[in-house]
């Protein structure tokens, strides 16, 4: 079994992807997103299974990736925005080199747009993606050894800080 070198965690809009990427590359190591295997292993996209199966379905779907992703992957690792919500996936994370990449509400809907393939940014992104975070924050920082407020950094930067973030030393040493 193998731990992930790196695991993302963080609303939706922060920059998980495109900053994870970066980063595996930047570390020569693999990059993997639990989003991307759900959809691979479902064969239809997320605001698919949220339309056809619901939220508790996409849910336990969720855990069960994230669970196989983190005892199989050793490179840079990013959740999905609701990972945390399960009490199981936190506890998987306990000990493990976790960074919170942190955005604030304008930064982050001008990032995802008006919700588009977003199922629980429908009706107003604003209001929405505020009471995800009302929520999900205290569980973000409580799996986090590290945050990284990325808002007003290029990917560039964020990349930068999460190298020069204290988790990946703390979780090695």
């Amino acid at each position: 079994m193998s731990t992930p070198l790196i695991v993302l965690v963080g609303p939706m809009g922060v920059g998980k992807s495109t900053v994870g990427r970066m980063l595996a590359e930047r570390l020569g190591v693999g990059y993997r997103d639990t989003d991307d295997d759900i959809v691979a292993e479902q064969g239809r996209s997320i605001a698919d299974i949220f339309a056809d199966e619901g939220e508790p379905a996409f849910r336990a779907i969720e855990q069960r990736a994230v669970a196989r992703a983190l005892a199989e992957h050793d490179g840079v690792l990013a959740l999905g925005g609701g990972a945390v919500l399960a009490p199981r996936t936190r506890a998987l994370l306990s000990g493990l080199p976790v960074v919170f990449l942190d955005v604030d509400a304008a930064e982050a809907i001008r990032r995802v747009g008006r919700g588009t393939g977003r199922p629980l940014l429908a009706g107003d992104p604003h209001r929405e993606w505020r009471t995800l975070m009302e929520a999900r924050r205290p569980l973000y920082t409580e799996v986090a050894r590290a945050v990284v407020d990325t808002s007003g950094l290029t990917p560039e930067g964020v990349v930068e800080a999460v190298v020069a973030a204290p988790a990946r030393q703390e979780a090695r040493a």
